[in-house]
């Protein structure tokens, strides 16, 4: 698996779309998974400049398949953030017909955020599974920051978006957000994870750009509570 597993984490504002601003303040982290013998790929979260992500996965002799999206958000697919244009999914499939995978939940959002049709979006059920290759990444649905927020988990790592960082979690207030079924998505979903698992965040929100779930679980203060309770005591709406 090691050798064949071909993994990235890339820096939106500074490993590509370098000149975009937003993308600097916004410092989102993009994914690449694949296996190397097939030389297929999947790219989760491109956006900003998903043309130069699709460069990059050339550039390195793989050839992009598919795309995934941890939730519907701009910074994340594309669309409108905030009055600033984002580049995304939309843009991406003008230029390659690959299927988009989102969880169900999530599908009318994504089409609504990124004005994708949605025929082009292939949904997923909560537990599904996809293979790049002989790759298997698992689709943990974790609603809370969206209700149909996902994360991805290959080969012990996991592409948390933005449920867990590894300083914090995703907001539960904006639209769609749930302080309850966040707490679940943390506390029983991902608790059944492994400590030496890797998390690799939707952004750098912290000095590192990954850590092992035992460490994020030893440091992060939204992982102190112990009860629903003293949760929604913290974090409640």
């Amino acid at each position: 698996m090691g050798e064949r597993l071909y993994f990235r984490q890339l820096l939106a504002g500074q490993d590509f779309a370098r000149g975009n601003r937003l993308a600097r303040q916004m410092v989102n982290f993009a994914y690449v998974v694949g296996d190397r013998e097939t030389g297929e790929a999947v790219a989760v979260d491109p956006a900003y400049a998903p043309d130069e992500l699709v460069e990059v996965i050339g550039a390195d002799g793989m050839r992009l398949v598919g795309v995934l999206a941890t939730h519907y958000h701009p910074d994340h697919v594309g669309g409108d953030l905030f009055g600033h244009p984002v580049a995304g999914i939309v843009e991406l499939l003008e230029h390659i017909e690959v299927p988009v995978f989102v969880q169900k939940e999530e599908a009318p959002y994504v089409a609504a955020a990124t004005g994708a049709d949605r025929a082009a979006l292939s949904p997923l059920e909560p537990g599904a599974a996809i293979e790049v290759g002989d790759i298997r990444i698992e689709c943990i649905h974790t609603p809370g920051h969206t209700p149909g927020s996902q994360c991805f988990l290959v080969a012990g790592r996991l592409i948390a978006g933005d449920t867990l960082f590894l300083e914090g979690c995703g907001r539960t207030d904006l639209p769609g957000g749930n302080p309850e079924q966040m707490y679940e998505s943390l506390f029983g979903r991902l608790a059944r994870l492994p400590d030496e698992t890797v998390l690799y965040p939707g952004h750098l929100y912290a000095p590192e750009p990954s850590a092992t779930l035992g460490e994020t679980r030893s440091s992060n203060y939204v992982l102190t509570p112990r009860s629903p309770a003293d949760w929604l005591a913290m974090f409640g709406n």
